[in-house]
């Protein structure tokens, strides 16, 4: 797929992806956390990236929410679904979820739903999750104490690409190269030309560097293992918690990772330490050997009775006379007992017997007073000490590399399957809390989209996640509506509520998501449309908008949903009931499926040229001065309102005045019909 035919994708956002190795396998299969990966893409836009990209793959450009409760609806869906992941990666990947208008995306999340759904929440796994997200990148990787060289200018310049934690120098030729090995641990000469030169010990040719980058720069793949320990363990713990089959050994991984200092430095060997330790060790080493030899050549002088007193040499040394003669004349034997004791404390101190031979000419065999390191020496001894360091952990370093190497692809599924475990448990998880069942969805309804063929939706024991009580108190309630209806009831019966959870079924059906029911067959619709209960009577503008809209409504095509809350409120009650008994007209020539929710149903049903179905919320009665519901609507039954039962409340109560509240009574009886 070509990247920038992904709609939301500019020539700047496809050049970010094209930092990624296969962005185009990452795009097909909406796999977020890959396009996260490349430069200056967060999770969320990657997870809007990945949306966009599953549309196109579907041929899904069609917009199925078109008004704003539509969207609060699916908002309130997405929600209940991201407050049951862990990470926040699941929370931005359950972002690609939308509802749909086509089969082949509705089935495609159906069959992951399966899949989702046999993992059991563990709450061992749940905290593991809690401690992992998606691998990270270095940065600023700078490595000093290594160069590449080149003497082609083209060679350099592709260097600087491939080798950025490098120093990458141009040169003329082996001479330049000898220089450059003065100054690095290690130089990395890439001209073919160079193969076969005398060149210095820590000189290599590698005209194949190119293509052994991981090699040539072991830091790079060390630094990215060491950025993602702390991941790498969680998403172990992860799969071993859950029963997961590994895509690597994680046993293998852990003893890379222990042997992998935070720095990205290589820990736990014993060479490299001992000659880190001297390093650190050397100046202060130094200086005691020194002492040690200057205390035991001053305790000798002192104690030594030579033709002038010891006390008075020791002032004519310190005033700086020269007694080299008379040390080696009269001192001889302690001075280079001295300087022996020195030698042994340096050499016994740093503990690098290989370079014994250079420590002890740290000190001079030449009688003098006081005893004075050689600094030229002690530089050389550094050197060694930091070139054989140097070497050892480049040593190290690759390869540890090299083991890290086999597990680079590897670390990468295991992160990525803790990362979609935990998408997977977030589903399993709203469906277990919420008892959601798979729905029947009528396709081949939708496609045909004819009177006969209508589906509707059909609910049996739906539970409302939405409201303001915990579920599990939630009153199950059925609905079922095919055609045009207007939905009658007292004031808190629920009927706001009910087209609440019409839309949220179908909202989450058409997601390819279970519902919250016992039952539900429902068609796919091409849209939904929901009109919330206005707050208050509109002025002329906001009218004739809102009436504008509903115009546009009925002449649209396909079969869409239409939910209305209430739209008596947006003006006076008589010329609501006309309107809307006349769109109820429209809607009908085209077979829409509706849902009107009106206290007007009665004047409506007058109104109205065609029949109009009425279904009623039926309230029980009044209980203790509280009315009883019942929550699942009548099919053609115009609910009784509050008024209605008070009075007869008072008409069966009041027996002195029992006539007029009959007479009271009997004036709602034709309303109830």
């Amino acid at each position: 797929m070509e990247l920038e035919t992904v709609p939301g994708i500019g020539a700047t956002t496809a050049e970010q992806l094209s930092a990624l190795e296969r962005p185009e396998r990452a795009l097909r299969e909406g796999d977020v956390a890959t396009i996260a990966r490349a430069p200056n893409i967060s999770e969320g836009r990657a997870a809007r990236i990945a949306r966009s990209a599953i549309r196109q793959r579907h041929d899904d450009q069609a917009e199925f929410l078109r008004t704003d409760r539509a969207r609060e609806l699916y908002q309130s869906a997405l929600s209940l679904l991201q407050e049951r992941a862990v990470t926040e990666y699941a929370q931005k990947h359950l972002e690609t979820l939308y509802p749909s208008t086509t089969r082949s995306r509705i089935e495609e999340v159906r069959s992951f739903v399966t899949r989702a759904i046999e993992h059991e929440p563990d709450p061992a796994v749940l905290e593991a999750l809690s401690d992992v997200s998606p691998l990270e990148k270095p940065s600023d990787l700078r490595v000093r104490e290594r160069c590449v060289a080149t003497a082609d200018a083209e060679t350099y310049a592709r260097a600087e690409q491939q080798f950025p934690a490098l120093s990458v120098e141009l040169i003329e030729g082996a001479r330049d190269l000898s220089e450059l090995a003065r100054g690095y641990s290690s130089v990395i000469a890439v001209d073919e030309s160079f193969a076969g030169l005398d060149l210095a010990e820590n000189v290599r040719v590698c005209p194949d560097a190119f293509d052994r980058v991981d090699e040539i720069v072991p830091e790079r793949l060390l630094a990215f293992f060491a950025t993602n320990r702390n991941r790498l363990l969680a998403s172990a713990a992860v799969h071993e918690t859950a029963g997961l089959d590994p895509p690597c050994d994680l046993d293998a991984l852990r003893s890379c990772l222990d042997r992998l200092g935070e720095d990205g430095t290589v820990t736990g060997d014993s060479e490299l330490t001992r000659l880190q330790r001297a390093l650190d060790d050397l100046d202060a080493a130094v200086s005691t050997a020194e002492r040690v030899a200057n205390d035991q050549l001053r305790e000798a002088i002192q104690e030594r009775d030579v033709t002038i007193e010891g006390a008075d040499l020791l002032s004519l040394v310190e005033q700086g006379a020269r007694v080299d003669s008379l040390l080696e004349r009269e001192l001889s034997e302690e001075f280079t007992a001295a300087v022996e004791a020195a030698r042994n404390h340096l050499c016994e101190t740093l503990a690098v017997e290989e370079y014994d031979a250079i420590a002890e000419q740290v000190f001079p065999d030449e009688p003098t007073f006081p005893v004075e390191r050689r600094a030229e020496t002690v530089s050389r001894l550094r050197s060694e000490l930091t070139a054989a360091r140097d070497r050892r952990a480049e040593r190290l370093k690759s390869d540890l590399a090299a083991d890290l190497g086999i597990l680079r692809d590897p670390v990468e599924t295991l992160v990525n399957r803790a990362l979609e475990l935990d998408v997977e448990l977030a589903v399993s998880r709203f469906v277990r809390e919420f008892d959601c069942i798979m729905p029947v969805i009528d396709h081949e309804g939708a496609e045909t989209n004819t009177l006969e063929t209508k589906t509707g939706v059909h609910i049996e024991g739906g539970r409302s996640p939405l409201l303001d009580v915990p579920f599990q108190a939630v009153e199950p309630v059925d609905y079922a509506v095919d055609e045009n209806a207007i939905l009658s009831g007292v004031n808190s019966g629920g009927k706001t509520s009910l087209i609440d959870l019409v839309g949220f079924v179908v909202i989450l059906a058409q997601m390819g998501l279970p519902v919250p029911a016992d039952h539900v067959r429902l068609e796919r619709f091409d849209a939904l449309y929901y009109q919330a209960k206005s707050q208050g009577t509109l002025d002329a503008g906001a009218f004739e908008a809102t009436l504008r809209s509903f115009g546009d409504l009925v002449d649209g095509k396909g079969n869409r949903l239409i939910l209305v809350d209430e739209l008596e409120s947006i003006t006076e009650p008589g010329a609501s009931a006309k309107i809307i008994a006349g769109i109820l007209g429209a809607l009908d020539e085209q077979g829409a499926t509706s849902v009107f929710v009106s206290h007007l149903a009665g004047e409506i049903r007058t109104a109205a040229d065609t029949d109009v179905q009425i279904d009623g919320i039926e309230a029980v009665g009044l209980v203790d001065g509280q009315l009883k519901v019942n929550r699942s609507p009548v099919k053609g039954r115009l609910a009784r309102s509050t008024p209605e039962l008070i009075v007869e409340k008072l008409a069966t109560d009041d027996e002195t005045e029992s006539r007029f509240y009959e007479r009271l009574l009997a004036r709602f009886d034709g309303e109830s019909e």
